[in-house]
């Protein structure tokens, strides 16, 4: 059985992103977004909820994903593993609410969730009362409907604070070493690009994911109703469960600045390119390739203490001259 989720003792001073960023582990903040107008509509009643959120709903249209019934909600790959088990659609927010209200009604429901809509593109009228104090206001939220989907053990690479504003959602989360143990499928080929664990966490005796148990073992979980918050540091992999008829999250992502000034916006490329580069290389050179990415990347130590200040490179404080000729450089190389 996982253990639960540590939670944010509140102690009557406000959070703070320090809190939060500092810690490099998984919190629950109960109540965080209490007094938000959305959770006071689902507090009223799902109607009510679909309803308010219709009459703020510009008409762009968001991405959706539809599931027949018989895949259970869960998201992933076809039988044949050579594409994907839903059908993605453009809706409105309007008409997604309008089929979950029609799905409400059905004892065997298709699986619907309307997923990651930017709020200023489709719900602008939302951000004003809809804010977190402790984060830039330049940080978008998005937002995430739907029904009894589940969406399976997958990673960001950002900061991540999830608050659910209607329905419940049940989050299962897993330190980054637990990849191995999750059976992760194709990097390059996975339900909205995100890589996902396929061994299901509902089924830990299937013999094709033995490992698996070693993950649950060391796995942390925690049931979120409306008001309530998570933070997700990068890189924990987290399994969501949607548990309600209708469900409805808004989360937040940002990925600091680092000193260096250069920051991509994903190092799956990078990750990409070393799997080619150096997993089909002999053993020894392997090994030998691994000590010089612990000694230049992993390492806490600095590589180049010995090396003066002002000659350290690649190693050293980069002007945006010298970045650009370093990408010039590994562009050569690739």
């Amino acid at each position: 059985m996982p253990t639960a989720i540590e939670e944010h003792r509140d102690t009557g001073q406000p959070i703070a992103l320090a809190d939060l960023v500092g810690r490099e582990r998984p919190l629950v903040i109960r109540g965080l977004c209490r007094d938000w107008p959305m959770v006071a509509w689902a507090r009223q009643s799902d109607t009510a909820f679909a309803q308010r959120l219709a009459a703020l709903d510009n008409g762009s249209e968001v991405d959706a994903l539809l599931m027949p019934p018989d895949e259970g909600g869960v998201i992933g790959y076809n039988a044949a593993f050579d594409g994907f088990n839903y059908a993605h659609h453009r809706v409105s927010i309007t008409q997604g609410l309008q089929r979950l209200a029609q799905y409400s009604r059905q004892p065997d429901a298709p699986g619907l969730a309307m997923q990651s809509a930017l709020i200023s593109a489709c719900l602008p009228g939302l951000l004003d009362d809809h804010a977190l104090p402790f984060l830039d206001r330049g940080i978008q939220p998005r937002i995430w409907i739907g029904n009894q989907v589940t969406t399976p053990a997958h990673f960001d690479e950002y900061h991540n604070v999830a608050c659910v504003v209607c329905g419940a959602r049940r989050f299962t989360l897993f330190a980054p070493e637990q990849a191995r143990n999750l059976y992760v499928g194709p990097l390059d080929f996975a339900p909205t690009g995100a890589a996902i664990g396929i061994a299901r966490l509902d089924r830990p005796d299937d013999p094709r994911y033995p490992r698996l148990k070693l993950a649950l073992a060391e796995a942390q979980a925690a049931d979120l109703h409306p008001g309530d918050a998570i933070y997700i540091p990068p890189m924990w992999w987290h399994h969501v469960e949607s548990l309600q008829r209708i469900n409805a999250l808004v989360n937040y992502w940002w990925k600091p600045v680092p000193a260096s000034g250069y920051a991509p916006d994903t190092a799956l490329g990078c990750l990409m390119h070393c799997i080619l580069t150096f997993r089909s290389l002999p053993p020894a050179e392997r090994a030998a390739w691994k000590a010089l990415l612990d000694h230049y990347v992993f390492d806490d130590e600095d590589p180049a203490v010995h090396i003066p200040a002002d000659r350290r490179g690649i190693l050293g404080p980069l002007t945006p001259g010298q970045l650009a000729e370093l990408r010039e450089t590994i562009r050569r190389y690739l």
